[in-house]
């Protein structure tokens, strides 16, 4: 790991990163990380458990004068998304991650950064470990698998924590201080189907999407990005109708919360149609990168043909209703909010397409700061892959975050923003799935406010944390923990 990393300011927050991110941290295997943090807290002195689901809480007392303020809870999550480029040669279960500075920024060689919760994190660690930062009793609450299921904040039981005020330091905008987020669904449509034998006199074609920007799929949801699977299905569409293409395989997407930046399908058509097959998928490729010419400047789509033609593909009529299924299916914005401008109220992200050997799967997570307007969308969902036979799975639901317009540590926030920048903070909510939503659920007295440092490309491999936000952030967090109020 470059040094460069470790010689930034405030060197308390990038050193703390940067022993974080020796560590891979994936979400649902983070044994490492707990024992890291496990170990980071004993070495301290400090009181440190797990609770039953592994989430790790460390309590540091209150530094003298300030034992009559109320105490605070500090939470972030360990893991981190693993998105890498597919010429990117990369371990996430073996290997820390390889960051660099650009200008004001650090990022990190062909992978996700880990800023996202990283920072926040390292934040946290670095308040622990301080002798000189003034503050009242902390609680640190590290949760674990935020990143693919929430499921630390889902099994937080009540009681354990003590705190009367949480700061969630997991947003990615230095000007924001968010009050309330949305709540997600994970909505899984998957079939089964009996492939049948690749007719005599054809050629196989391996189609590759590639070239997108990617991004979080609730942060980003809104700019108008290209969603490699949609783009894959409306290839496929075209080809099936006018040249009786057949699918064998797809492999589309990844991960739930990041917008899917690539997708590879190899399938067949009758040689006859071989010359035309090649020019009309060019005419929709140039249609497509018209449309998109703003927001995805790089896409490319190839097509390569196969010296050795696939065994088997998806029959026709499965196809039919399957192509059909994934262009009903709405993907991207689908409401914005009547109460918060320029906010995205409801989202759904087609984030995963894996077809091939008998199986189907198509894995969406949407997302709504409305409870019934997020379960109206995954019906809908659910409605246009039940018709085409498919068994949909609604799992995973997780709460969004009422905003509390009656916040104290809201009131102690924007007048500490606005002395040291002369700006107002923009109060919102977001679109993304942060904690808090579900913390309240067992902890519903806690007065609960999110911040964080400028980041960009969450969840791709352009994920960029800012060098300068970084240090404002720090500041502001310091003159946070001075002035909690009195209980």
């Amino acid at each position: 790991m470059s040094q460069e990393i470790r010689n930034l300011e405030p060197k308390e927050l990038w050193n703390k990163f940067a022993d974080l991110n020796a560590v891979p941290r994936p979400s649902k295997k983070e044994d490492r990380v707990i024992a890291f943090m496990k170990n980071f807290g004993e070495s301290l002195g400090l009181e440190t458990f797990e609770d039953d689901i592994r989430n790790v809480i460390i309590r540091k007392p209150a530094t003298p004068g300030m034992e009559d303020r109320k105490a605070i809870v500090m939470q972030g999550h360990l893991d981190m998304v693993h998105q890498k480029n597919g010429d990117t040669v990369f371990d996430f279960d073996m290997q820390g991650i390889d960051m660099y500075v650009d200008e004001d920024w650090v990022r990190a060689r062909g992978t996700t950064l880990g800023a996202d919760n990283g920072l926040g994190v390292a934040a946290i660690m670095a308040v622990l470990e301080s002798k000189d930062i003034p503050h009242p009793a902390i609680e640190a609450l590290f949760t674990i698998d935020e990143e693919t299921g929430m499921t630390g904040a889902l099994n937080l039981k009540g009681g354990i924590l003590q705190g009367q005020i949480l700061l969630n330091l997991d947003t990615e905008e230095d000007d924001e201080i968010d009050i309330g987020c949305a709540g997600g669904i994970d909505v899984t449509a998957s079939a089964e189907y009996d492939e049948e034998a690749t007719p005599e006199g054809s050629v196989g074609y391996k189609i590759t999407v590639k070239g997108l920007k990617g991004g979080h799929s609730g942060m980003d949801i809104h700019k108008g990005l290209g969603n490699a699977n949609k783009i894959m299905n409306r290839l496929l569409f075209d080809g099936f109708d006018n040249f009786g293409l057949q699918i064998s395989e797809i492999q589309g997407g990844s991960l739930r919360n990041a917008i899917p930046r690539e997708s590879v399908a190899t399938v067949i058509i009758a040689e006859v149609y071989d010359e035309a097959f090649v020019y009309d998928m060019q005419q929709v490729v140039n249609e497509v990168k018209t449309e998109l010419k703003t927001t995805e400047p790089n896409l490319e789509v190839v097509f390569e043909k196969l010296d050795i033609t696939p065994k088997n593909v998806m029959p026709s009529i499965a196809q039919f209703y399957f192509v059909r299924a994934m262009y009903a299916a709405h993907n991207g914005v689908y409401a914005m909010s009547a109460d918060f401008d320029d906010l995205v109220e409801t989202s759904n992200n087609i984030a995963k397409v894996v077809l091939g050997s008998g199986n189907l799967s198509v894995q969406c997570l949407t997302r709504s700061s409305v409870e019934t307007a997020k379960f109206d969308l995954a019906n809908s969902l659910r409605s246009a892959f039940e018709l085409m036979g498919c068994e949909v799975e609604l799992s995973g639901s997780y709460p969004g975050w009422t905003p509390n317009s009656e916040s104290e540590i809201m009131d102690v926030l924007v007048p500490i923003y606005e002395k040291q920048t002369g700006e107002k903070p923009r109060v919102v909510a977001c679109h993304a799935g942060l904690e808090c939503g579900i913390l309240g659920t067992n902890y519903p007295d806690m007065d609960m406010i999110s911040f964080g440092p400028t980041i960009h490309g969450a969840h791709s491999p352009d994920e960029r944390a800012s060098i300068s936000s970084s240090h404002k952030f720090w500041k502001f967090l310091v003159e946070i923990l001075a002035n909690i109020p009195v209980k």
